[in-house]
């Protein structure tokens, strides 16, 4: 118990860590060259524009990390060897950013709740707003789109997410090769979250049409959610096959990666559906006029199937990479 709250405690090492992988993400997002992607039309009439250079960004990041571990001067495994304390390093940060991003510029000019938890928070739920709006309040003061030095950071913050748990994971699986126990089941997982992640900067632009962007207040839900809920629970799996054996069998491999396969196509397919119809309204679905519900609702391809297809995909695609540790209740310690 003492132990993981000593390992919790954060050190100057992991804020160095923190704050060198915040500033390379914030040259690299100015500088990189990058498709220039409009968003969609705000409710005030602005539109915002978003360079989506993630991939070049992270390819970059790699190969720096690359040459900087053959050169001895970074440690592979210097992330799976601080794990607990980045993770209270980064709670930490996203806490006082909660509190910082409610007097950051933005695209939209914010309205105050006067409920501290409500502001904080960002959510643009109905629930929690409900019982707000009654007195005239349609925002909680969290700003729409707030930036720090042109950067845009609910952006910002979603790339450091993904590029984050893609780090973690890369340290989890030097830090496997060095203690010779590297397994099936950690390159099946690894695999798979590789090219989750390529995936998503390869498709970046997709992200400027989500709910995340458009319509979320950046508070500390939605900075939580990106800096500490993606990197640190999304590579869990990593941290478990990294302490325990699992042996997979053939047909388990084989089975898996149909999950995985199948739970990609319906994801991709969903979201870029409805991206597309984001954009134009009468493009084909499944070689089709779309169909539409209320003016604004897809109603074909995927989203004519069921509402939420996406995320039964996504769903699939997490369940691929738990199958990867195996179904039985515990595995072999090593």
């Amino acid at each position: 118990m003492f132990s993981v709250l000593y390992d919790l405690a954060p050190s100057w090492t992991s804020a160095a860590i923190l704050s060198t992988f915040f500033i390379y993400l914030a040259i690299a997002g100015s500088i990189l060259p990058g498709k220039v992607v409009p968003g969609v039309i705000l409710s005030d009439g602005t539109r915002l524009h978003y360079r989506c250079n993630g991939l070049l960004s992270l390819l970059l990041l790699v190969g720096l990390l690359g040459v900087g571990v053959w050169m001895n001067y970074v440690s592979p495994t210097a992330i799976s060897k601080r794990g607990l304390e980045l993770l209270s390093a980064t709670f930490i940060f996203s806490f006082l950013t909660g509190c910082k991003s409610r007097n950051q510029g933005s695209s939209l000019k914010p309205h105050f709740t006067g409920n501290f938890i409500y502001d904080w928070f960002g959510s643009n739920d109905k629930a929690l707003r409900g019982s707000v709006e009654g007195s005239g309040f349609k925002w909680f003061g969290i700003q729409l789109n707030p930036q720090f030095m042109g950067i845009d950071m609910k952006y910002f913050f979603v790339r450091a997410g993904m590029l984050g748990w893609l780090l973690i994971n890369l340290s989890i699986l030097a830090k496997s090769i060095q203690d010779a126990n590297l397994s099936q089941s950690m390159i099946l997982y690894q695999l798979f979250c590789v090219l989750y992640i390529l995936d998503y900067f390869f498709y970046e632009e997709y992200m400027t049409s989500t709910w995340d962007i458009i319509a979320e207040r950046l508070g500390f839900m939605l900075v939580f959610g990106d800096l500490v809920w993606i990197p640190f629970t999304f590579s869990i799996q990593g941290w478990w096959l990294l302490r325990n054996k699992v042996d997979l069998t053939t047909a388990a491999i084989i089975a898996n990666c149909f999950v995985f396969l199948v739970g990609y196509l319906v994801f991709r397919g969903a979201n870029k559906q409805k991206h597309v119809f984001k954009k134009n309204s009468k493009a084909l679905i499944w070689g089709e006029p779309p169909k539409v519900v209320g003016g604004k609702l897809l109603a074909s391809g995927y989203w004519g199937i069921a509402r939420h297809c996406n995320y039964l995909g996504d769903f699939l695609l997490a369940l691929s990479f738990s199958l990867a540790c195996g179904i039985s209740m515990e595995g072999k310690k090593r």
